[in-house]
């Protein structure tokens, strides 16, 4: 191909990150054409509807059809910006078999059906390339793919989503309640009219699914992701984790161990001395750890339509360049093949808060059920319950969660001897999750426990 031949650009949505798009590849057209070497022809924009007004984009309204599948078949490079399963997996899958590479943002269906992607990428010798998936602008999928091919990541721990974090930060810096905390979220545009996606953790698991995948060199799917959300993080729980100088973020982690690979998101406490804690808003931040290169940590803007357009051109002008020079960017490294493994065998830490008789006796029970599932205890306190304040439970502790049985179902009993009664506050040891989970359902049947007031998992310590 002639250097002096424009590259054609076809772009799938005008939303907030197909606008921001199309005005950065119109306004800054030189600019593009110097870094790639040749120009960069946007041939046309792909909407659901036609005749809307949108010419606060600044770009020719001859470009806007509806006909996205004849798009796709005249361009040398697709940008796929409109999101969900359908119809975006058919219209890449057609563009790639008309030879044009693909950038998509589209970390639902890069989590669903990945490899089929990448599969066909292969045998359609173009390029798949979606920086954007994951953490808007912070350049991070590229690294884990190309800076650290040599290495090898043993974990990746960070914070993914910007609507969550805001959440949890306003809960803890300001001391609202998780409702209010979604409703200013949502007036500042950072959560969505129906926020599930988010507060429930599937948008996290997406771009877990990707960052394993590319960190450990594994496929994994969105559904091999363990996920909790934060709908049931309570005041409680915040305030709980102030008092071990801790917050609570909505953690992805993945980490390879001997046995394989352990992908999970859930809300944790961290020490605030962690630099995850200092994560504010809606920013996202993640820790990657390898051999050879230790610990790195990026940071950045997670979402928003100029954050994940950066990102976006950022893949158009590496695979331009790429078609320019008539090679391919490097594609999916599923070479290990590590097997996947259950939430039940993940590594972790609990912190457990029980409502118990207080009466002698109780902690040499309450310790028993650790020491039978050979879980140990790292800390024990106690707070007493004034006699004013004892009465019918309220549900303030609601135990978050709806998984692997530790962290979730909150129903109390009533136990012990009249009416005197003890908080009790327990941090464990590291233990498998699976023990932690029984020794809780253990706890649960004591009599001397009146009930189990909360549950979270205890990481970065």
């Amino acid at each position: 191909m002639s250097a002096r031949e424009p590259l054609r650009v076809a772009l799938l949505g005008a939303g907030v990150v197909g606008g921001a798009v199309a005005r950065h590849l119109t306004q800054r057209a030189d600019d593009m054409a110097a870094r790639v070497g040749t120009p960069l022809e946007l041939v046309g924009i792909a909407v659901r509807r036609a005749g809307r007004d949108r010419s606060a984009l600044g770009v020719d309204p001859a470009l806007f059809t509806t006909d996205a599948e004849e798009l796709v078949t005249r361009a040398d490079i697709v940008v796929e910006v409109i999101g969900g399963i359908e119809p975006a997996r058919s219209l890449i899958l057609r563009a790639m078999e008309h030879g044009a590479s693909v950038v998509t943002a589209n970390k639902a269906l890069l989590a669903e059906d990945g490899p089929r992607l990448y599969a066909a990428a292969a045998e359609c010798g173009v390029d798949l390339y979606y920086e954007a998936a994951v953490a808007g602008a912070i350049p991070l999928l590229r690294p884990l793919r190309e800076s650290l091919a040599g290495d090898e990541v043993r974990r990746v721990l960070g914070i993914v989503n910007g609507t969550t974090n805001y959440v949890l930060d306003k809960m803890d810096t300001t001391g609202a309640g998780f409702a209010d905390a979604v409703e200013q979220a949502q007036a500042l545009g950072y959560a969505e009219a129906d926020p599930t996606a988010d507060v429930e953790g599937f948008d996290a698991a997406a771009k877990a699914a990707i960052l394993a995948s590319l960190a450990f060199h594994t496929r994994v799917a969105g559904s091999d992701v363990y996920r909790e959300g934060i709908t049931e993080v309570s005041a409680a729980d915040v305030a709980a984790a102030r008092e071990m100088d801790c917050v609570v973020k909505l953690l992805a982690i993945c980490e390879r161990t001997g046995a394989g690979v352990s992908v999970r998101v859930h809300p944790a406490m961290i020490p605030r001395s962690h630099p995850l804690a200092s994560v504010r808003e809606a920013f996202n931040a993640v820790f990657v750890e390898a051999d050879a290169a230790g610990q790195l940590m990026f940071y950045g803007r997670g979402a928003g339509g100029e954050p994940t357009a950066s990102a976006v051109l950022g893949d158009l002008v590496a695979v331009a360049r790429h078609r320019v020079g008539g090679g391919l960017g490097p594609g999916e490294s599923s070479y290990a093949d590590l097997p996947i493994l259950s939430m039940g065998d993940a590594q972790t830490r609990y912190h457990i808060s029980l409502d118990v008789a207080d009466r002698s006796g109780v902690l040499a029970k309450v310790a028993a059920a650790f020491a039978d599932h050979d879980v140990s205890i790292e800390t024990v306190r106690q707070q007493l319950v004034p006699a004013e304040d004892d009465g019918e439970d309220d549900d303030e502790g609601a135990v978050p969660g709806a998984g692997s049985g530790a962290a979730h179902g909150g129903t109390r009993t009533t136990g012990g001897n009249g009416n005197a009664r003890a908080n009790l506050i327990i941090v464990t040891h590291t233990a498998t999750d699976a023990a932690l989970s029984a020794t809780v359902e253990s706890l649960r049947t004591l009599e001397v426990v009146r009930g189990v007031n909360s549950v979270m998992r205890v990481e970065g310590f």
